[in-house]
């Protein structure tokens, strides 16, 4: 069957043309009330991504996410490998509350907060707009031969972009191996750190491809979020929408002509002036309503505005707004879909806040040593190498810290010293011998329960087996 007419946009994307190559997109720059208040947004979000692994608190980084050492960091809180279970259910949360809010707004995470969209409309495309001019003239630049104008302006802008992908690869690789060790490899000079110095010159070359060449290809093609909406989005879901109804009249759109009575001729209030898909970073025209690749960055909505303000026209024609507002003037409401929504990432939320509290300071674990049976002290008492690690949580120093057997008679003894002095946030390991008598063993394993005082205060508990004799009754 063949695609009708007003359906065919769907069959291929923007970006690419009739004979399958890139479509290369020339966005107008976008301007109004919108546009300025995404740009506030964005430079704040821009300030937090920068500051964030180089900002302290009680001496830990702000925001640090080491994988390589298995340490992190969150709003200047430690948490280790131990604390996996908060970080799964952190990521749930996310996805809950990410889905919750595409149920309810669409894709607007992507327009406002998404990382890719502020550098690129913000940053890359802003240089861009200031070096090689507006739409018309890239286009131009584009077509023009390479003339002393273009390999100024090209090469300028090359060597900026190149710049800032280089600082953002060293920006997100504070965040892994954090700001202190970031500081000291630039200090020591870069070929001192080799391996580093390539990861990062790896790193920089992915953004620079991303932002100069790859482009809102990420948004269309990588990015699974726009294939999402197809499943969360509803009639009642507010969304960058095309007024149709308004828009399109009995006869449909047409070309302004001053003193005209459009209403008496049946024709809506859009001009057919194209202005919502130049400016549009995707290269898609919103009129033909929701589509995967609209970000709902509002540029169309600002640039409508400003078109129906010239032609004495209300303003609104492009607006967040719902299907069922447009079709059926519908107000927006808090559906039985979001409100199943908000109850699981309620619930998630307070599951993951009473897991923080009940999370405990230090966290000890004490092993028996791989491969070692117990020992013969004597005739009556025997012995088992264990080794342990003490992991300290918090923002400041634990010192003297001991251990002791709790549910049986017997001794422990930390090797080389009796006592431990843990660091904030670090991690403090070492060798136990624990001594028992035989009468005092419930079989071949027992389970002993072992304390942890600071200044003798219980600040921990664990578990451990002994290993004993198998004929031992």
């Amino acid at each position: 069957m063949e695609t009708p007419d007003n359906e065919k946009f769907r069959d291929s994307i923007g970006t690419i043309n009739d004979d399958g190559k890139r479509s290369w997109i020339y966005p107008k720059k976008p301007s109004g009330p919108f546009y300025d208040k995404r740009k506030l947004v964005s430079y704040a979000l821009l300030i937090i991504l920068f500051a964030a692994p180089f900002v302290k608190i009680n001496g830990n980084q702000f925001l640090l996410f080491n994988v390589l050492e298995r340490r992190f960091n969150i709003f200047g809180f430690p948490f280790w490998p131990q604390d996996f279970y908060l970080f799964v259910i952190s990521m749930i949360i996310g996805v809950v509350f990410i889905t919750l809010f595409t149920v309810a707004f669409g894709r607007i995470f992507c327009g406002w907060i998404c990382p890719q969209t502020i550098f690129m409309e913000m940053v890359f495309r802003r240089i861009e707009y200031w070096i090689d001019g507006d739409r018309n003239a890239q286009r131009k630049l584009d077509n023009q031969p390479w003339n002393a104008e273009k390999i100024r302006k090209r090469v300028l802008k090359w060597i900026l972009f190149f710049i800032i992908s280089f600082l953002i690869a060293n920006i997100f690789l504070a965040y892994i191996i954090g700001s202190d060790v970031l500081l000291q490899y630039i200090t020591d000079g870069p070929f001192s750190h080799t391996g580093t110095l390539i990861s990062l010159l790896i790193f920089t070359a992915v953004f620079y491809f991303i932002f100069a060449w790859f482009r809102e290809q990420v948004c269309i093609i990588a990015c699974p979020y726009g294939r999402l909406q197809g499943v969360l989005l509803d009639n009642k879901s507010i969304i960058v929408a095309y007024d149709h109804k308004r828009g399109e009249g009995e006869n449909g759109r047409k070309k302004f002509r001053k003193n005209e009575d459009r209403k008496a001729l049946g024709h809506g209030d859009c001009i057919d002036c194209l202005q919502c898909v130049h400016v549009c970073p995707t290269g898609i025209d919103i009129r033909n309503g929701t589509q995967l690749e609209c970000i709902n960055c509002t540029a169309c909505i600002d640039e409508c505005d400003t078109i129906m303000e010239r032609i004495n026209k209300p303003k609104g024609l492009i607006r967040y707004a719902s299907e069922n507002e447009i079709s059926k003037k519908e107000k927006f409401k808090f559906t039985p879909r979001m409100k199943g929504y908000t109850a699981v990432l309620g619930i998630l939320t307070a599951v993951l806040i009473g897991l923080l509290f009940l999370r405990n300071d230090v966290e000890a674990k004490v092993l028996r040593l791989p491969g070692q049976l117990y020992q013969h002290v004597d005739e009556s008492t025997l012995s088992n190498v264990f080794n342990f690690s003490v992991i300290n949580k918090t923002t400041e120093d634990i010192n003297e810290v001991t251990m002791k057997l709790m549910n049986k008679a017997g001794e422990l003894k930390l090797i080389p010293k009796d006592t431990l002095e843990l660091p904030k946030g670090g991690l403090v390991k070492g060798t136990l011998l624990i001594y028992l008598k035989q009468n005092t063993l419930d079989g071949d394993k027992t389970k002993l329960k072992i304390a942890v005082y600071s200044k003798g205060k219980l600040i921990e508990t664990t578990t451990t087996t002994f290993l004993g004799p198998r004929s031992f009754k």
